[in-house]
């Protein structure tokens, strides 16, 4: 018997993962079989609305503790919607299931689609260097990470952190500023030797990712997703979007972070007021115009389950591809956890899988789940700071799996 077995990690099912089972297709069937009907039985009570998990949520938001939607999917039909709180309270606009929110991290898989549909397209392939289609950066990064490296975080960068406080000002300076930076990232250890997740360097692999896909395509990164992976996937209140159109945007929910005295204030309307929550070192979102490869891209609840239906059904890449996005690239940080692209894989109460990913920022918080084996998708978009945010997911995954379980998203 291997470790997998010993971990209950089935092998031949975990490598034959991907965009087919990754959105609703019963483990075991194959192309072109009909997915089975849904019944009654199929939708747990705590799923439902009245049950468990909305009751759980409706308290957290009597109690001012939550502001945002939550959105459960079985098979593509909505079971449970919820929106609390206010997506701008200045002009007394309430939040609702078409309310667009700040994913941070939780965007990632964006790029990941973005680079994956250029390689199916035949214009870059996986294997590639930087140096295959970018230059200015050292020999070392530039002949020996690839993009596969990129995707994985595991290319082995160091770079400088980001300048948090600086307040941007326009497209062409947000664009000039990463292509600086990520020309600054050093090889600290072997490319492939370990995933870095969470690091600067990690960040920087990412902006180099999408600057990959700019030479390739001849667009800027976010023209490419907004075509290729929004407009294909029939997001149509979603993308990378301005300061500008956030503040004037009714759809699009602002977040409003904690002060040191309890209050909260506006992050888009109020750059430079202090008091942020210290887990996010600080960092205003607003401050960066636009969001970048590795975070603050924007969706709605049910523009997120459009996105899960759109890898299974061929709409954003076709199946292979969308099979190299979901699957598992090495080993994550519990022995149920694993590295896909640009996102984690996690085996839930050793039996299902579970592909998503999670974000945080100033007065926002993002985590949408796909639940391959039964057909579920559930989302957690919240707009305010000091929302107990794994508590809600833990809740997610009790209703939909039945047994208590730690969150399965990720990221941040």
């Amino acid at each position: 018997m291997d470790l997998d077995s010993a971990r209950g990690v089935d092998r031949r099912r975990l490598l034959g993962w991907g965009g087919l089972a990754a959105v609703g297709v019963a483990a075991g069937a194959t192309p072109g079989h009909a997915e089975p009907a849904r019944t009654d039985r199929d939708i747990p009570p705590d799923t439902r609305p009245g049950g468990a998990y909305d009751r759980f949520v409706a308290k957290l938001a009597e109690e001012d503790r939550f502001s945002g939607v939550v959105l459960l999917s079985h098979r593509g039909r909505t079971v449970l919607s919820r929106s609390y709180g206010m997506a701008d309270e200045e002009r007394g606009i309430r939040n609702h299931e078409d309310v667009a929110f700040d994913l941070s991290s939780a965007s990632q898989p964006f790029l990941a689609v973005a680079v994956l549909r250029l390689a199916q397209d035949g214009g870059l392939a996986l294997s590639d260097t930087v140096g295959t289609h970018l230059t200015g950066f050292p020999p070392d990064v530039a002949e020996q990470v690839t993009i596969h490296h990129l995707l994985t975080t595991t290319a082995g960068l160091d770079a400088p952190m980001p300048d948090w406080q600086r307040v941007f000002t326009s497209t062409d300076e947000v664009h000039e500023y990463h292509e600086r930076w990520t020309r600054q990232a050093t090889l600290a250890v072997p490319p492939g030797s370990g995933n870095q997740g969470h690091t600067s360097g990690a960040g920087a692999g990412l902006a180099i990712a999408a600057q990959i896909v700019e030479a390739v395509s001849g667009t800027t990164f976010w023209d490419y997703a907004h075509q290729h992976v929004f407009g294909r996937s029939g997001m149509r209140g979603s993308g990378y979007f301005t300061r500008s159109r956030w503040l004037t945007d009714e759809h699009i929910a602002h977040p409003y972070m904690s002060q040191a005295d309890g209050s909260r204030v506006d992050a888009v309307r109020n750059l430079d007021r202090g008091g942020l929550a210290p887990e996010i070192q600080g960092r205003n979102p607003a401050r960066g115009f636009i969001g970048h490869a590795s975070g603050e891209g924007f969706a709605t609840a049910p523009d997120l389950v459009r996105f899960a239906h759109a890898l299974r059904d061929g709409t954003v890449l076709d199946r292979p591809y969308a099979d190299l996005l979901t699957g598992a690239k090495l080993p994550g940080r519990t022995p149920t956890s694993f590295v896909a692209y640009s996102g984690p894989l996690h085996l839930v109460d050793g039996r299902q899988w579970v592909f998503g990913r999670g974000g945080a920022n100033a007065g926002s918080a993002a985590n949408w789940d796909i639940y391959p084996d039964t057909g579920w998708v559930g989302v957690v978009l919240g707009n305010h700071d000091d929302i107990p945010f794994l508590e809600i997911l833990q809740q997610q995954t009790q209703a939909i799996t039945g047994r208590p379980a730690d969150p399965p998203g990720g990221g941040g």
